[in-house]
């Protein structure tokens, strides 16, 4: 091989293989050269021949040539190099017997790629495999630039994302199991939703605007049926149709940063959601500050937040209450807030509730 490594033959004596270290500083581009320089003295006809570089990660002092090997790998097919990556799925998806299944897979993986310059070139079910089902993904990146090790990570971005995708759609779960386990970017381009709102910076707890706008954003997911996920630190940008997650800009870090969103929010809602969470992820050079909002109680709600922001002022002495609907914030109707209120008074005559007024 060339690009300063050499890679042993695999056990099959067509692909090599090599330690997932190794791939740190090798051009895409030479491995390419290298593999066609084998097929051509293996085959003869460059044309005609195929072979691959298998990727193993186990300790260092075990790796040989029979190592077990990672789902994603490097393949050389007609002068072209492909990434390989085997997804296990749990849902049988034939796409020549259910055409519906083309458009959820690659509208899963489609705004992920386009970003990195790579194309879906095929899939394919492993025909050895039906239960669980085994998919062979093939896509074809760019390689200017690249190293093998910028490959295999957007290998495993594609396994990340199908794994939390297997439902047919992200969930607010999912989504956050990809951003504690630093997959974020693989949301990009993917759409806001009714869980999921993105702000590009920190909240400024130094003035009660930014309190109280925290407050609100924290609320509309409390105040709605299923919950949410605040994200600082990635930007959304308007499309047809709602929102979707254009970019990570990560906030710089700052430590405590958790209990200073706490306070504010001790300061300025109530009730205090039932097991908010905030915590933050490293990312790059900076950070991503998530707040968790599971589904509330519905005896919990309506919660309140203590202060407006009123035609770009604020009314410390108003109380504001905000719920998400689809992409976008609705207020709580005067009716709303009037039934709530005249249903609990009714309750409490009648002996059904406590009177805590006193």
């Amino acid at each position: 091989m060339t690009g300063g490594s050499e890679f042993p033959l695999a056990e099959d004596g067509r692909s090599f293989i090599c330690h997932v270290d190794d791939l740190e500083g090798v051009k895409a581009v030479d491995l390419r050269s290298a593999l066609q320089s084998y097929v051509e003295w293996f085959w003869g006809d460059p044309s005609e021949g195929e072979t691959a570089l298998l990727v193993a990660d186990v300790p260092k002092e075990y790796f040989d040539d029979e190592s077990p090997t990672e789902n994603v790998s490097f393949h050389l097919e007609a002068d072209q190099l492909y990434i390989g990556v085997g997804f296990t799925s749990y849902e049988y998806l034939d796409k020549d017997v259910e055409p519906d299944a083309v458009n959820r897979f690659e509208q899963a993986l489609t705004p992920y790629l386009t970003r990195k310059r790579c194309i879906l070139a095929d899939w394919q079910l492993d025909q050895y495999y039906t239960n669980p089902c085994v998919i062979d993904i093939k896509v074809l990146p760019s390689l200017r630039g690249r190293t093998l090790m910028d490959l295999f990570d957007l290998g495993k971005d594609i396994t990340s994302l199908l794994d939390a995708m297997q439902r047919g759609s992200l969930t607010r779960q999912t989504t956050l199991d990809l951003l504690r386990g630093g997959r974020a970017e693989v949301l990009i381009g993917q759409p806001e939703g009714p869980w999921l709102d993105v702000k590009s910076a920190h909240y400024d707890l130094s003035m009660p605007s930014g309190k109280i706008s925290l407050a609100q954003a924290v609320a509309r997911f409390a105040n709605a049926e299923h919950g949410g996920i605040v994200v600082v630190g990635m930007k959304g940008k308007k499309v047809p149709g709602g929102e979707e997650i254009r970019q990570i800009c990560p906030v710089p870090f700052e430590s405590g940063i958790e209990r200073k969103y706490q306070t504010a929010l001790e300061q300025h809602l109530y009730p205090p959601p039932d097991y908010l969470d905030i915590e933050t992820v490293k990312i790059n050079s900076g950070m991503l500050v998530l707040i968790h909002i599971p589904p509330q109680p519905e005896e919990l709600k309506p919660f309140l937040v203590h202060g407006a922001i009123v035609e770009g002022g604020v009314e410390g002495a108003f109380i504001s209450i905000v719920r998400r609907r689809g992409e976008s914030s609705i207020p709580t109707t005067a009716a709303a807030i009037h039934a709530t209120l005249a249903a609990g008074r009714a309750l409490l005559r009648r002996g059904q509730l406590p009177d805590h007024s006193s």
